[in-house]
């Protein structure tokens, strides 16, 4: 029985922890939002053209190999 009240203990304590480090949470504004999704989609484009170009450089050296 004291086992089952030390879990229920901890488990309280663990469940106001969480909550002092919920309240600590800073949400981003509206303009920090915007501007870090223009960087995240930004990266991807840029990202998805040098794969695009390393599998059009690969494909061309294996045609050369296969011709």
């Amino acid at each position: 029985m004291e086992k089952i009240k030390e879990a229920f203990r901890k488990f309280g304590n663990y469940l106001s922890e969480v909550n002092t480090e919920r309240k600590k949470i800073s949400w981003p504004d509206r303009h920090e939002l915007v501007d870090s999704t223009l960087v995240v989609i930004t990266f991807i484009v840029m990202l998805a053209v040098v794969v695009a170009v390393f599998d059009k450089v690969i494909l061309f050296f294996l045609q050369l190999l296969h011709a």
